[in-house]
């Protein structure tokens, strides 16, 4: 259980990484431009997808966590930044999730 309370904060930026990406790729098809958005609806459901599984291994005490927390930080990065050239708030918060998800994925990759 020790782990688990190790990576606690790690779970939930994960979760609440995937939740935000999620609601952002489904407002982003909700927008009069959705082609102008395909990258960051591509970026939010990958990012959601390795938040996702990030949180899952964490919580299952993976020997391979440290590695997926890494690539899990890149992807978060990514789309962040992605993020950040819209100016809907669903894509703003989605990249302060993110940002949240890289910082405390490093964290853990690093100790």
């Amino acid at each position: 259980m020790t782990m688990y309370e190790d990576y606690k904060s790690c779970i939930d930026a994960s979760l609440d990484c995937a939740s935000a990406c999620h609601y952002c790729a489904s407002s982003c098809t909700a927008e009069d431009d959705v082609t102008m958005l395909a990258d960051c609806i591509r970026l939010d459901m990958e990012c959601a997808a390795i938040c996702t599984a990030t949180a899952t291994l964490l919580s299952l005490g993976s020997e391979k966590s440290k590695e997926l927390c890494w690539i899990c930080a890149d992807l978060c990065m990514e789309c962040a930044e992605e993020c950040e050239k819209h100016q809907m708030n669903h894509c703003r918060q989605c990249a302060v999730a993110c940002r949240e998800c890289a910082a405390q994925c490093r964290v853990v990759a690093a100790a």
